[in-house]
Order: C-alpha cells, then sequence, then structure tokens
C-alpha cells in the first residue's frame, strides 16, 4: 500500500517562527487524514523528535537556529530514514534548492507559495515524488542524496599583517578571476591594505563592487548584525549572512560565492573565545549549507600561551585545513 493511501498521515512541523507553525497547521486542515504529531523551533529539536516519532512527514524550514535546516536534514535522513522531508524556506537560490535535495528530502516549497502550493507538494512527495516550488520551474535538480564537493573552510594563523593581507588578496582573486563572487568581512585597518593589492593582482575593485562579485565590509558592524549578549545569535546570523550570499551569487558568474575575513578572530582578539569558537560552527555550517568556501584570519598574538592552547585546538579542529605564517 502507498504511503499516500494510508489511514493517517504523521507529521512533524519544524520551524522556529509560532505564527508560520499555525499558519501551516490551518493549511493542514483541509485533509482529516493529515495529523501534526509534534513542532520543533529549532534543529536539534527537530532530529530529536524525528528520530523518537518517525513521522511520515516533516516540513522543515532551512533557517533553524542552533542547527541549520539542511545539517538537521542530512541528520534525520541517518535517523528515521522512511521519513519524507518537505523544505519550507525564504530561500529562492538553486543552489540551496540543490543543497535541500541532495539530503534526500524530495521537496522544496518557498514560503511565499506555501498556500497555493504546500498541498500538491505534500501529495507528491508522499508518493515518492519530487515537487520543487513553480518559482524554479526553469532550474533543473537532481533527486539524488550524492553530496556536492565539500566545501573548504581553512584557517591561516599570521605574525604579520602585511601576511594575512597577502593570503586573503590571493583567495579573492583567484575566486572573482574563476567567475565566484568574494564577501569580506574585514577590520578598518587592513581594508585599504587589501584594496590596493587586489588591485596589484589585477582586480578591477570598484567595478567588482558596483556588479556586487566583490563585497567588502566592515567586521565590527557585520558582527553587531547578530551578536546578542556578546554571543552570536543564530536566528540573527543566519538570516543576515544567507542574504548575503544569495545577493553575491545573483551576480556571480558561476553562481558560487566564497567568504572571508575577521569576524571570529575579532571576536577572540576581544578576548571571547567561547564566541569565537560558536561563530566558527556557523559559519561551518553556512558552509555545508551554500557550498562556500571560507578563509579565516587569526592573529597569533591573540593567544596566550597554554592558557589559550584549549581555544587554539577548538579553533583548529573547526576547519578544514590549517595554515600559519
Amino acid at each position: 500500500m502507498g504511503l499516500g493511501l494510508l489511514s493517517t498521515i504523521r507529521i512533524l512541523v519544524a520551524d522556529d517562527y509560532e505564527g508560520w507553525r499555525r499558519q501551516v497547521r490551518s493549511l493542514l486542515q483541509a485533509r482529516s487524514e493529515w495529523q501534526v504529531i509534534a513542532e520543533a523551533a529549532d534543529g536539534p529539536e527537530a532530529v530529536q523528535m524525528a528520530e523518537e516519532l518517525k513521522p511520515d512527514l516533516i516540513l522543515l524550514d532551512i533557517g533553524l537556529p542552533k542547527l541549520n535546516g539542511i545539517e538537521a536534514g542530512r541528520r534525520i535522513r541517518q535517523l528515521s530514514s522512511n521519513s519524507k522531508i518537505i523544505f519550507l524556506s525564504m530561500y529562492n537560490s538553486p543552489d540551496v534548492v540543490q543543497a535541500g535535495l541532495s539530503t534526500g528530502a524530495l521537496g522544496y516549497v518557498r514560503k511565499t507559495d506555501v498556500k497555493r502550493e504546500l498541498l500538491p507538494a505534500m501529495d507528491a512527495v508522499l508518493r515518492g515524488k519530487q515537487f520543487v516550488s513553480s518559482s524554479f520551474k526553469n532550474q533543473q535538480f537532481t533527486d539524488t542524496s550524492v553530496q556536492k564537493a565539500a566545501h573548504r573552510h581553512e584557517v591561516q594563523f599570521y605574525s604579520d599583517d602585511a601576511l594575512l593581507l597577502d593570503t586573503f588578496a590571493r583567495f579573492i582573486t583567484v575566486a572573482l578571476k574563476s567567475g565566484r563572487a568574494a564577501i569580506v568581512m574585514i577590520t578598518k585597518s587592513h581594508r585599504d591594505g587589501l584594496v590596493s593589492r587586489l588591485k596589484v593582482l589585477g582586480i578591477d575593485v570598484d567595478a567588482a563592487t558596483q556588479q556586487g562579485t566583490y563585497i567588502q565590509l566592515d567586521v565590527v558592524k557585520t558582527l553587531s548584525t547578530f551578536m546578542v549578549n556578546d554571543m552570536p545569535d543564530s536566528t540573527r546570523f543566519f538570516p543576515v549572512v544567507g542574504g548575503l550570499i544569495e545577493a553575491a551569487a545573483k551576480e556571480a558568474k558561476h553562481s558560487r560565492v566564497v567568504a572571508c575575513g575577521e569576524c571570529s578572530p575579532l571576536l577572540m582578539a576581544e578576548g571571547k573565545p567561547d564566541a569565537a569558537i560558536r561563530l566558527e560552527q556557523l559559519w561551518d555550517e553556512v558552509g555545508k549549507t551554500f557550498g562556500v568556501d571560507i578563509l579565516c584570519g587569526y592573529a597569533l598574538s591573540s593567544f596566550h600561551g597554554e592558557e589559550d592552547e584549549h581555544v587554539f585546538q577548538s579553533i583548529c579542529a573547526g576547519h578544514s585545513a590549517v595554515y600559519s605564517l
């Protein structure tokens, strides 16, 4: 018997906004056989409930706090392989859609289309068919669980500012010359030095800025958009950074983005190691979700001997490659 013919379809709704969960519940009242058995407000809670309850269908937001929806989807597929997943999201990037489907999910519905498309999406997915919002009707997506090439999340420890700026400039230049976009979050003291190095390497910084393929941000102002009580807030971080990535990807020739900067390093320099480590974890989730290559730059002077050894090791462990100059 097909899943869609069962008398009751058990549904888990995962979204951090209660008002949105209420709207979804209201839509599901159209079918008496659809039963919302649980709701989750963050990624770890969604994973836990999926493992415990083994729902038939999970409606999963991508911008979940603590653990983004795509990473949560990967874990759910391992723990409750028979649960079918539909992502509900505001993101309109084809790369994000593909990342979602690559988890093994069958559906992706934009929240702006949910009133019209959620019920048809559920009917299709419950029968084992792929459903992607009509917003992406001209795009082709695979429904396999084959992962995209692993993203890079690397760290450069440096003893001299010039070494950091040379490394950042080469990283950005390779990206821009290959048709990708670059997002740079840098301190005011490093800004001019980086721009001058990019120009020496043949980058027309003004043109790239106007085109939207080079986005240079002040690290202090950027941190202020998602820090709460001296810690990065995931509910603010993902919309801010995700929005930047989507904007840059639209302008990039190959819709791919790299990011480099000093957000976590600045927190470390300010004596906030826990915040720095947490922010690195959030950046890693972004890298996995969007396929973004990331390069961080830490001054060795921010670490003070044995007392910071565990912090140094934690930061190294959170990166795919470690360099020191």
